[in-house]
């Protein structure tokens, strides 16, 4: 009976203490992880906005880009989408969200018919939350 009393106070004095050193390696490495990810989270092709006043919109709703291009062409992300699929490629994407916005970029050099088009495609599919994207103009 004495062996067991002596055991059981052994075992009650065990070291509980977090060991920080490993927590905060984790931590540096997460957080270089996601320095170096956050510049290649912005894909797109390259486009040169039409510069306009005006400030940054806010919203806490989800945005898909679509990208018009001097050519015509339409993009989501960096792929080419043909007009006559981007409405099924929206709906795949909005999935379940609702209150998705979606945002054209068009280039300052591309065809006005290109941009409305889109547009009127858009709100022929049923999507109310339609803005364009620009740059805000440099100050003389």
């Amino acid at each position: 009976m004495h062996l067991n009393r002596g055991r059981a106070r052994r075992l009650s004095k065990r070291n509980a203490n977090i060991n920080m050193t490993n927590l905060m390696d984790v931590m540096m490495v997460l957080l270089v992880v996601f320095m170096v990810a956050a510049p290649l989270m912005t894909s797109g092709i390259q486009l040169d906005l039409p510069k306009v006043g005006g400030g940054t919109l806010g919203g806490k709703d989800t945005a898909v880009n679509i990208s018009v291009d001097k050519g015509g062409n339409y993009y989501i992300g960096q792929s080419v989408i043909e007009p006559e699929t981007i409405i099924e490629k929206i709906m795949a994407i909005k999935g379940e969200n609702k209150d998705i916005s979606i945002t054209i970029s068009g280039d300052a050099e591309s065809n006005y018919g290109s941009v409305i088009g889109l547009m009127a495609l858009l709100k022929d599919a049923g999507f109310s939350k339609v803005g364009l994207k620009t740059e805000p103009r440099t100050k003389k």
